[in-house]
């Protein structure tokens, strides 16, 4: 039986050279199927805002949305190492009530870890996390729950000036005491010279092959949209399960409007002499 991974594993892993898995998971039968396929993290990423509640952005995302979700994924778990996205507005007030929030997500959710999204502005949060004890994983980049109300997404680490930045903040956080880095919509080079630069694994999400690992939302590797819908620049679709579920939800209308379903095979009866009796 495969033993829970710890971070001390993850680190392990990555001073070896191995490539970090992981992807996304917000309910109990996702966790199992992605757990069952060995990824190091599942990741219960506030982007449930988007391919779950249906909201246009992951900002009106809440603490009891994140524990909710957060649950039933620990719960659909055995082995890989559960990190919950701090929402937006859990971890800005002040430091105190940033740790009180991870604490829920440590005690009540049963998550192993806690991620949040900032540059230099967050290093005093990760300093006040680690220093209670709660592993983070901090996010620089493109910082989804803010990206509206900056213009929407852009590519970052375009220059020189930006890929410093970068930088800096990286090496900050890891001294701060992440233990990793996503870097999201990052240009691949500068992706490159932060993981030179820094100890720490970095997870890349749309910021090319030189990071240390990959992160995808598994509504997107497996193609889990509806017919049309927009996927991003960066992501491999590695199944289209939006299609195979749309047929079968086909096929079980078809099959219930033509009275084909339920058949026999599908249904009980009652023994024949019982049956009698009642007419």
């Amino acid at each position: 039986m495969t033993k829970k991974i710890t971070i001390p594993q993850i680190l392990e892993k990555n001073n070896a050279g191995e490539k970090l898995v992981v992807v996304t998971a917000y309910d109990y039968p996702t966790a199992q199927i992605a757990d069952s396929c060995g990824v190091d993290i599942l990741l219960v990423g506030d982007s449930l805002g988007n391919v779950v509640l249906g909201y246009g952005s992951t900002t009106p995302v809440t603490m009891e949305d994140m524990l909710h979700h957060t649950k039933a994924v620990v719960r659909g778990t055995k082995n890989a190492l559960v990190v919950a996205d701090m929402p937006y507005g859990s971890y800005q007030v002040n430091n105190t009530e940033a740790v009180r929030n991870a604490i829920r997500f440590i005690k009540e959710g049963g998550a192993d870890a806690v991620k949040l999204e900032g540059g230099l502005e967050a290093v005093g949060v990760v300093k006040a996390l680690t220093n209670a004890g709660i592993p983070v994983m901090a996010h620089i980049g493109l910082l989804p729950q803010t990206a509206m109300l900056w213009g929407g997404y852009r590519i970052q680490g375009k220059d020189e000036a930006a890929a410093r930045i970068l930088v800096d903040a990286a090496q900050a956080l890891e001294e701060a005491g992440a233990f990793s880095i996503v870097l999201e919509l990052v240009t691949s080079d500068v992706a490159r010279l932060v993981t030179e630069k820094t100890e720490i694994p970095t997870i890349g999400i749309g910021s090319g092959v030189g990071c240390n690992g990959q992160v995808l939302v598994i509504h997107d590797l497996a193609g889990f949209h509806p017919e049309g819908a927009y996927t991003p620049h960066f992501v491999k679709q590695f199944g289209n399960v939006g299609a195979e579920l749309a047929k079968a939800v086909s096929g079980y209308a078809q099959e219930v409007r033509a009275g084909s379903y339920p058949d026999d095979a599908h249904s009980f009866a009652m023994n024949e002499e019982e049956v009698k009796k009642l007419y």
